[in-house]
């Protein structure tokens, strides 16, 4: 069985945009890092329920893929 972690994502953005998510995310309390993924998330929660994406249906059974 293979266990869920969490993924890195590496993104390049405009010296702005960094300063504006930098300033954001310390007005917060949090890291930039944590921010973008908050944005992330909610962007892609938000793109569901626009049904902009329909995420894959997953397999009910796992795979073999030791064969």
């Amino acid at each position: 069985m293979s266990e869920k972690v969490s993924k890195r994502v590496f993104v390049t953005v405009p010296d702005t945009v960094y300063e504006e998510l930098e300033d954001w995310a310390e007005k917060q309390g949090r890291s930039v890092s944590n921010l973008t993924a908050f944005l992330v998330e909610a962007s892609l929660r938000a793109a569901k329920e626009r049904g902009e994406y329909t995420p894959p249906k997953q397999n009910s059974q796992p795979s073999d893929q030791s064969k």
